[in-house]
């Protein structure tokens, strides 16, 4: 499918050093972005699906880098149908897991952990919930898996790898298991902050510094924060990404985006959820952050966004999180909510108004038009000026 996206007000990249690009129009085909910037009538007659912005904000696609996805589109954490789906009304495009902990009743021995990671990988890799990109299975790191068996994994897909919920004595013994981990160029992931499921310790900055992951979950806790002397040493002393999450101490993710741009290591702070948990199924949470962050914090609005897209995208090697030729054709409008008082979606973010999401669009397929189910309506129509296909992609009602 050939879809534009046309008379758009601003553009904003999910590049933080570029946040802007210039232009009205994008064009994917085939499930990759095409063009960004302006396009003429004949550019346009060869699309398949024309949706007209009326002036709304186009963004990246927003990618929650902490979902804890079971299998399938379900949450037994809340024993709810649908959430990935419902994400995606709040303008998430990808998902990725941090790890199958919720699976009830879930393994913990060396074959168990690998097999629960591999089938949560396959239950995903057709299946994408409300257009959503899902990246799933992440193995649980437990005492007794042998070097051999990254290996094995590595080969039937598997590319995450969780510390923090295994049996280990004490954190420092995730060391070895993380290495082979990294040597196999997986990513490996670390949780942050007191324990959140009985049996599991607590870890804190000086743990993160010895195992030196790629990335520091939940850094502002999860839900509870470390001891706030940890925050300026992972900044400082160490290069791990610092992903905040919304169901974590908002307290400390304010903080901690001063001390990042303070020290020039803004690409290594990421926005997710930590969602769903006991905090809740949060479909609006990574929009949440961000006006957290551009309301509270003195945050440009559009490098809050780079942090919940363009930022997740580098640290995790995807294809997406930025508008730009080449880049996955994953793509949200936004508007300011209709009553409020302001009049564009970056000034409401500013004023610390969640955004009106008036189209989604994945892989180059439009999933809704016209209205999200989660948010406000806008101020201006997004609506379908084109199609050749026989769809309206409307979004369903509240």
């Amino acid at each position: 499918m050939k879809t534009a996206i046309v008379n758009l007000k601003t553009i904003v990249s999910g590049d933080w050093r570029k946040p802007f690009v210039s232009g009205d129009t994008i064009v994917c085909d085939g499930g990759l972005i095409k063009h960004v910037g302006t396009a003429d009538a004949a550019m346009l007659d060869d699309c398949d699906v024309v949706i007209d912005a009326d002036g709304a904000v186009a963004i990246p696609g927003l990618i929650d880098s902490h979902v804890h996805i079971t299998f399938g589109d379900y949450t037994p954490r809340q024993k709810t149908v649908g959430f990935l789906e419902s994400y995606s009304h709040g303008g998430v495009t990808t998902a990725i897991t941090a790890s199958e902990v919720h699976v009830p009743g879930r393994p913990k021995d060396p074959e168990g952990v690998k097999a629960l990671a591999v089938a949560a990988f396959k239950c995903f890799e057709n299946y994408r919930p409300g257009g959503m990109r899902v990246h799933a299975g992440s193995i649980i790191l437990e005492p007794g898996l042998k070097e051999s068996d990254f290996d094995e994994l590595v080969a039937k897909g598997v590319w995450l790898a969780k510390a923090g919920f295994g049996a280990f004595k004490t954190p420092y013994d995730y060391k070895e298991t993380i290495g082979w981990a990294k040597s196999r160029g997986m990513i490996t992931t670390v949780h942050t902050g007191g324990s959140s499921i009985p049996g599991s310790s607590g870890i804190w900055a000086e743990h993160i510094l010895a195992l030196d992951p790629q990335v520091s979950f939940h850094v502002n806790g999860g839900p509870v924060a470390m001891p706030d002397e940890g925050f300026p040493r992972l900044v400082n002393e160490s290069n791990v990404a610092l992903q905040v999450c919304t169901a974590g101490n908002l307290r400390t993710t304010l903080w901690l985006s001063r001390l990042v741009r303070e020290a020039d290591a803004f690409d290594r702070f990421l926005i997710a959820t930590d969602t769903p948990t006991g905090s809740g199924i949060m479909p609006l949470g990574m929009m949440y952050t961000i006006t957290h962050l551009a309301s509270l914090a003195d945050m440009p609005p559009e490098m809050a966004i780079a942090a919940a897209t363009g930022n997740n995208a580098k640290v995790y090697k995807l294809n997406s999180g930025f508008i730009a030729p080449g880049r996955d054709a994953d793509i949200v409008a936004i508007d300011a909510c209709s009553g409020g008082s302001k009049h564009d979606a970056l000034s409401a973010l500013a004023n610390g108004d969640v955004a009106a999401v008036g189209a989604v669009v994945t892989a180059g397929v439009p999933r809704f038009v016209g209205r999200s189910r989660n948010t406000p309506e806008g101020m201006r129509r997004v609506r379908i000026a084109k199609s050749n296909v026989m769809q309206d992609f409307s979004g369903a009602a509240h």
